[in-house]
């Protein structure tokens, strides 16, 4: 929980031993059950009276708030924070000393001093178990970390020194349009206007020539001003890639949203031929209207009058109830209500039929047609580490691969990544220089960062060099084998950087760069001026196009005759759906190239690269990575967050995690390590595909860590125990097995049990709404709910019943669990979250 510095068990080992001082307080000596620490408080016994051997529960946290942001700083009676809530006695404090006993902060005893109102409390023992109080280092960590602080704090200043100059000067620098992504994306726009501008002018101007000719009054010039203002907010999008509906479902198996769609869509169609009913149908929030509810009464009621015929909700309601099949097997009654409601409900034994087959047999999904689907996630830039920039393409892309995946679908997983352009003359040049010997070994570059921003500075300000990379271009435009292998070493120093990203997040893609469409692009332009001259225009020495539906055209060709990233983009659109023959084509890509990928969408239709009817080529986009201060998350010297450090971050709070839970006592090394990297990765993963995923989102390791709510080490906690549950049981899968074998229907009877079977079920309606929305925030609230039912069904209903010395097995409730852990598995799999049996 945000804010917790310190959470343990005490008990009472003495009461004022020295006498009492003050009437209302007394003085208690108390031990800690889980960090030995030594605990001396004074509290008022009157509130809060304890004795000899009490326990008692101490938390001292930074701030009252759940957020962990901070507080007042004193008593506020009208202000109403849950932590209050929670606690029977809460006072206000502050930490007014530390003390190390002679060994050290590192690796002795400290003893942190705190006052509360006059009221002191000294809390003594292991360091670390007081790592979160503030002054608590040596004076050597404290200087050192002072030192660290001034040279981040240094260069942090000579950096924002370069940046008011070029501010001052108005000069857009490369690294002021780093710091002010803002500031880039209104250079991106104001130059698209411009460019919009420049064609309105020459529109304009052929206009009014034309007008004068033949004596026609300028009505042309207001019909321009217009279009100008249309401009200024950059012109209207274009026409997004139709989506079509790709989930065909051939059999819904256990889907009983599905079914109930089919059943009630025919009913309607049936009722009122021609019509094209709506169909709405929801789960129920109260019970005795039943599991679910038809709520198309009414829609269908507004239309027909629409249509001339007038007619009561409740007649709409009976019409279609008429001709709803009846004795389906899922379903035990059906009722309409005077509005024109219809009420499903479901027949139990069909629940307790399909849990039973799940457990015997194992999970079922709904059959869906096959497709092949290309994605393209991920995507990062050769030279440059990946950053926390690459996090949501490169998590949402694989979990989108796994989810298609799973269902069967035929999936490619492509990294896109920007292996080729003039930057890699530069990054040449300077390879020759620092690392002569690359031609036989392989280059040890640390920091990918700094070799780029060494190549880069040299290429602003050394004219030698400058002409030296510009020479290097050329020669890897012309495939010199020597250049070739120069790109190429470091084109494998950086993937073997991104590898580790990968491997650490179990991401699998195939690398298909920049570099591969260079020949392509060639044969595009070819292809283009041979088959659809009609679309391209030159101005001022450049070939351009306006694809149908978009304003802002895309450059094919540069006036110097190179190519851009819209020739890159539509040669990868034309290989992927004329040569890769894909079904469906997924760009997991920022919401800011929206309007870029549209436009090459669009292209691609004009082109007859694909047909929207049949195929779909779709945008999934998503919103930021934000700090905590609600901006774009960024190092305290303004920095990109590296990956791998946001990674190894994760994997050091994990360890104090799993630590603080005292895990390190009870887990091999090895087990340990597995749910330590589980957790670290996990809740990364989680906390990305958890939120909707078109919305930014904060960034934030302690509420990914809170083992309370929705975060994966709720999740991982759950299963843990799912699974310790069945092995605390000793049952054998042989055994249950035999079970389910003489028991095809379970004999679910308790509200509890029942209820998680039906959340059990809806696993399947789950995957076909999330393969149609790639909203994997969907499958994530799904699994959390059934975490959440199994922990009430496990609270109200006994798997293990012990009277006495003997002990009663209830086999039907240890087949629920089975198949509670073996979705949860299912689950993660899809997510990318490793599962461990022991927690």
């Amino acid at each position: 929980m945000s804010g917790i510095i310190f959470d343990d068990m005490f008990s009472v080992k003495s009461v004022d031993p020295d006498g009492k001082k003050f009437d209302r307080v007394s003085r208690y000596f108390c031990d800690s059950e889980s960090f030995r620490m030594e605990l001396i408080i004074d509290i008022n016994s009157q509130i809060y009276p304890l004795k000899a051997n009490d326990k008692f529960r101490l938390v001292l946290a930074t701030t009252l708030r759940d957020d962990g942001l901070a507080d007042e700083g004193e008593y506020q009676p009208k202000a109403e924070y849950p932590r209050i809530k929670q606690y029977e006695y809460v006072m206000y404090g502050k930490v007014y000393r530390l003390e190390d006993d002679d060994n050290g902060a590192d690796g002795g005893k400290l003893a942190a001093y705190a006052s509360f109102g006059g009221l002191l409390m000294r809390l003594k023992g292991e360091a670390i178990n007081l790592h979160g109080f503030e002054g608590s280092m040596s004076a050597n960590q404290e200087l050192q970390q002072c030192y660290t602080d001034f040279s981040v704090d240094i260069d942090r200043v000579e950096k924002l020194s370069r940046l008011l100059e070029a501010m001052e000067k108005g000069e857009l620098t490369d690294e002021l349009l780093e710091e002010c992504p803002e500031l880039l994306e209104a250079k991106k726009k104001n130059d698209k206007l411009k460019y919009r501008k420049e064609i309105l002018k020459k529109s304009l101007e052929k206009q009014l020539a034309e007008n004068s000719k033949k004596g026609v009054k300028p009505t042309a010039e207001k019909k321009a001003k217009k279009e100008a203002d249309k401009a200024k907010t950059g012109g209207a999008p274009p026409k997004q890639a139709k989506k079509i509906n790709y989930v065909q479902v051939e059999d819904y198996g256990s889907s009983i949203l599905g079914r109930l769609n089919e059943l009630f869509r025919k009913a309607i169609d049936e009722a009122f031929p021609g019509l094209d009913g709506p169909l709405m149908i929801a789960e129920t929030p109260n019970p005795k209207f039943g599991d679910y509810q038809c709520n198309s009464a009414m829609p269908i009621a507004a239309k027909l009058k629409a249509a001339g015929t007038n007619k009561k909700p409740g007649d709409v309601g009976k019409e279609i109830f008429a001709k709803f099949p009846k004795n389906i097997d899922f379903i035990q009654k059906v009722e309409v209500l005077p509005a024109g409601f219809i009420n499903v409900f479901l027949n139990i034994d069909y629940i307790r039929k399909q849990i039973a087959e799940f457990a015997l047999k194992g999970v079922t999904l709904p059959k869906i047609a096959r497709r092949r689907v290309l994605v393209d996630f991920s995507s990062p830039n050769i030279a440059k580490e990946m950053h926390v920039g690459h996090l949501r393409s490169t998590i949402i892309g694989d979990s989108i691969c796994r989810l298609l995946e799973t269902i069967g679908f035929d999936v490619l997983r492509i990294n896109h990544i920007g292996d080729w352009g003039t930057q890699f003359g530069m990054l040449i040049a300077h390879l020759y220089d620092r690392f002569p010997d690359f031609r036989t070994k392989l280059p040890d570059i640390s920091d990918l960062q700094a070799f780029y921003k060494e190549s880069k500075k040299r290429f602003d300000e050394d004219e030698a060099f400058k002409k030296r990379a510009y020479e290097c271009v050329v020669k890897l435009q012309s495939h010199e084998p020597e250049i070739v292998k120069a790109w190429n070493t470091i084109c494998d120093v950086s993937k073997k950087y991104n590898k580790i990203v990968y491997d650490h997040l179990d991401i699998k893609i195939r690398d298909v760069g920049e570099s591969f469409y260079q020949d392509k692009m060639i044969e595009l332009v070819k292809w283009i001026k041979e088959n659809k001259p009609e679309i391209m225009k030159e101005e001022d020495g450049r070939q351009i196009m306006f694809p149908t539906g978009c304003e802002v055209p895309l450059t094919v060709v540069k006036s110097d005759g190179g190519f851009t990233y819209d020739t890159s983009d539509l040669a990868a659109l034309k290989h992927r759906m004329l040569v890769e023959k894909v079904d469906w084509a997924i760009y997991v890509v920022d919401a800011g190239q929206s309007l870029h990928l549209e436009t090459v969408y669009a292209a691609g239709r004009d082109f007859g690269w694909y047909d929207e009817n049949k195929q779909r080529v779709e945008h999934v986009a998503f919103g930021l990575v934000l700090g905590e201060d609600k901006k774009k998350f960024k190092t305290r010297s303004g920095e990109t967050v590296r990956l791998l450090d946001l990674l190894s971050e994760g994997v050091k709070r994990a360890t104090e995690k799993l630590k603080e839970k005292g895990r390190d006592q009870v887990m091999s090394a090895d087990e340990l390590a597995a749910a330590r990297d589980a957790v670290a990765f996990g809740c990364v993963k989680y906390a990305d595909l958890s939120h909707t995923r078109t919305q930014d989102y904060v960034f934030s390791f302690d509420r990914m860590l809170d083992d309370r709510g929705n975060t994966a080490v709720y999740l991982l906690y759950a299963y843990a125990r799912i699974r310790s549950i069945v092995r605390t049981t000793g049952v054998s899968a042989e055994q249950i097995n035999e079970y389910l074998a003489k028991t095809p229907i379970l004999p679910f009877e308790h509200p509890a049990e029942i209820k998680l079977g039906k959340q059990i079920l809806k696993l399947s309606d789950c995957i076909i709404q999330v393969v149609d929305t790639l909203m994997l925030h969907q499958l994530c609230d799904y699994v959390y709910t059934l975490a959440t039912q199994f922990h009430d069904f496990y609270t109200e209903c006994y798997v293990i019943d012990k009277q006495g010395d003997n002990q009663i097995i209830h086999f039907h409730r240890l087949a629920l669990c089975e198949v509670t852990a073996n979705v949860m598995s299912l689950c993660f799999k899809i997510l990318g979250i490793r599962e461990v049996p022991k927690m």
